[in-house]
């Protein structure tokens, strides 16, 4: 079976899988290309609301190909990083849905989500030093935000590795879910399904920006014309008059 990004759009969730089960889903340049190509035409449907990124069982992802990784210089570094990166950068709200192992580049793509959710054998692995390399792909800048720098060093420094449990006690996973991830995954996403797509997409932006500001008037300012923009808006006006009309048959 030929590896590849499996895309499904159905009920507002676009579900992007890394299937490449002989190599416990290591990134290729193809399949960083795909997953890169699957994440812009998620973008481009106005049908699509969320998205989830997530692996063939039983990994997520075991990293970047080390044959790729081993003939790798800047440009083809860059290359790998396109496919993670292009989760980071979605202008959609994105889920990692982690089911297992998360290492190297792997790990980057689930911290590259804005939310990641875990199964009971997820686990989180930097590897970068055990392979005698530097850390790459912005990874030391992500785990920091994510879990501090203590977590971060120890995970980066000292190779801890971080298990479902512990990950959600660091606050590197929202939850951790025994059953079905995807569909758990579909569950967390379905208020942001229900919302009018342009507002849901001005707020992932917003926070993005407000997540750099230190003063709290700055973040009013920076939120107040998106506000005002969503309360002219027509959706607004007909999501008020269903609530209203609820209201009054309360």
């Amino acid at each position: 079976m030929t590896d590849q990004i499996r895309s499904s759009h159905d009920g507002g969730v676009a579900v992007l899988t890394i299937d490449a089960p002989a190599t416990r889903n290591a990134l290729t340049l193809d399949l960083s290309a795909q997953l890169a190509e699957a994440v812009s035409r998620a973008e481009a449907d106005e049908r699509v609301h969320a998205l989830v990124v997530t692996g063939a069982p039983p990994a997520f992802c075991a990293g970047a190909d080390l044959d790729t990784l081993a003939g790798a210089r800047e440009d083809g570094l860059r290359a790998i990083y396109d496919g993670f990166l292009s989760v980071a950068r979605c202008s959609l709200p994105t889920i990692a849905a982690v089911g297992g192992a998360a290492v190297g580049a792997g790990l980057n793509l689930a911290l590259a989500a804005d939310v990641r959710i875990v199964g009971p054998k997820a686990k989180f692995v930097a590897r970068f030093l055990d392979l005698g390399i530097h850390p790459g792909g912005g990874m030391t800048w992500m785990i920091q935000r994510l879990v501090g720098p203590q977590k971060a060093a120890a995970m980066t420094l000292f190779g801890e590795v971080v298990g479902a449990e512990a990950a959600v006690e660091s606050g590197l996973a929202l939850r951790l879910v025994e059953g079905d991830l995807v569909e758990a995954a579909r569950e967390l996403a379905k208020p942001a399904v229900g919302a009018p797509r342009d507002v849901l997409l001005a707020t992932k932006r917003t926070l993005r920006h407000t997540a750099t500001l230190t003063d709290h008037s700055a973040a009013v300012d920076a939120e107040i014309e998106p506000q005002v923009a969503s309360l002219t808006a027509p959706a607004f006006t007909e999501r008020l008059a269903r609530l209203r009309a609820a209201l009054s048959n309360c």
